[in-house]
């Protein structure tokens, strides 16, 4: 079994995009309970749910991946990882929609929160599982659960605050607070991973870079279209007020 161990500048950066794509999820989410149409209200929950789970989480994961030494090398199936990214933002739309769209009962946080939690830590596993490297992968069962149990928590959380929190400086303190729960989801589960290298040849059909030259991409890709979310929003916001006028 190998240490794993994280490079701290990576895993410094994975906190910052981590708490840029929360506050760009709670600016968002803001617009989905005044939506008047279909179309209005399904934007803003894609918009929201890509922030927080394009932005927050998947990228947060991705780059926490690339910080991690795990002393053999990586490369990554493209369909695992595509298919990590689309639950990392599905599983928040079905949160998102479900508690900025209720009518207030008890169940529909819990329920959000839940959904939203078990897709996000499914799609770190899956991102998990998309690696390919010369080692056989297995996991201590009790950080396992407990990054399942932190994924939840964290999720209900994030949902809470999308919903109660009015004012920009308010979402940029729970930012942080929300980032600080995305990030010790993906180290609990990593610290849960165990690798036991192989002599096995690895099979082809993955992409790799070296693991800053991947982090970099994903942080830059990460930060214009979490930008651009923002632009977006406000102008909606804008929009949103001199109609009301």
């Amino acid at each position: 079994m190998n240490t794993i161990n994280h490079e701290p500048f990576l895993a410094g950066l994975s906190y910052v995009i981590a708490v840029f794509g929360s506050y760009a999820a709670l600016q968002l989410a803001a617009a989905i309970p005044q939506g008047r149409t279909w179309g209005s209200i399904i934007g803003s929950v894609i918009g929201a749910a890509t922030a927080l789970g394009g932005g927050a989480i998947w990228s947060m994961h991705f780059i926490g991946m690339n910080a991690a030494e795990l002393g053999v090398p990586v490369a990554y199936d493209p369909v695992l990882t595509l298919a990590s990214l689309v639950l990392a933002i599905l599983a928040p739309a079905i949160g998102l929609f479900i508690v900025g769209r209720s009518d207030g009962g008890p169940f529909n946080l819990p329920l959000g929160g839940l959904i939203a939690g078990l897709g996000v830590a499914l799609m770190h596993y899956a991102g998990m599982a998309a690696m390919i490297l010369p080692a056989k992968i297995s996991y201590d069962l009790t950080l396992f659960g407990a990054s399942i149990v932190i994924a939840v928590v964290a999720a209900t959380v994030a949902l809470w605050l999308a919903f109660s929190l009015s004012g920009k400086l308010q979402r940029l303190g729970s930012a942080f607070v929300v980032g600080l729960a995305v990030c010790a989801m993906h180290y609990t589960g990593m610290y849960a991973l165990k690798l036991e290298p192989t002599r096995e040849a690895v099979a082809d059909g993955g992409f790799s870079l070296p693991p800053e030259y991947l982090a970099y991409s994903v942080f830059g890709i990460a930060v214009v279209l979490l930008t651009l979310l923002l632009v977006y929003g406000a102008g909606k916001s804008q929009r949103t007020l001199t109609s009301n006028l």
